[in-house]
């Protein structure tokens, strides 16, 4: 990464931001990611993706097999500027691909097997899939998990709603993560990729002002 780059950038911008964007990567994690999986309700993704925002999760992985390829700016409230949104088409590609990052898949179901939230062990990185709000997870991501993970309920009720779910876990798993001794946290060149991502997403002009830049550095190699 230019780190160069960065600097310049980060002139553009204040020093209370920089701080802040300094505090929340000390936050952030890729040691567990989440899926979701094909769901129908546009609010429901926008919402888990908010959810990974608050409790310092980087990447949210989007299956849209079926449904549909946007963010409701209104519920995920700015959220898609700090998490890393990638998409997929459909499971089994999502699941390839976090397996070659080397996660592995965990299933979130009510499942009778499944592990209770807090028996869940931490020290793996793990890919959390949620599925559809009427159908759960498709059989391509239950018959190729790795474990199966529920929440404790009591009630009548069997299920939540996947964005209370995805809360619910991420809270949870997030705060047993940054108190444990896993390095859990973003390497030193993915806090960078970072730094530059945001900044350059804070900044207005950033398409001319990055010109300018690569302008000048031409001049100077001449």
């Amino acid at each position: 990464m230019d780190t160069n780059l960065l600097e310049y950038l980060e002139s553009f911008i204040t020093e209370n931001r920089k701080s802040r964007f300094l505090e929340v990567l000390k936050n952030r994690s890729n040691h567990f990611t989440v899926a979701v999986e094909d769901v129908y309700q546009l609010h429901n993704t926008s919402a888990v993706m908010r959810s990974c925002e608050v409790f310092g999760v980087q990447e949210l992985n989007v299956i849209e097999e079926k449904f549909g390829k946007r963010i409701d700016d209104q519920i995920a409230l700015g959220a898609q500027k700090w998490v890393d949104i990638i998409r997929h088409q459909n499971s089994k590609d999502c699941i390839d691909a976090l397996r070659k990052k080397g996660y592995q898949i965990i299933a979130t179901t009510p499942h009778e097997n499944a592990t209770f939230l807090e028996d869940f062990e931490i020290s793996k990185p793990s890919a959390l899939f949620f599925g559809t709000e009427k159908t759960g997870l498709s059989d391509e991501v239950m018959q190729n998990a790795d474990g199966y993970l529920k929440i404790p309920m009591v009630g009548f009720t069997e299920s939540l709603n996947i964005s209370v779910s995805a809360a619910i876990i991420l809270q949870n798993l997030m705060t047993r993560l940054r108190k444990s001794e896993i390095n859990w946290q973003l390497t030193d060149q993915q806090l960078i990729e970072k730094r530059l991502d945001w900044t350059r997403k804070s900044i207005k002009d950033i398409d001319f002002i990055e010109k300018r830049y690569f302008e000048a550095l031409e001049k100077q190699s001449s």
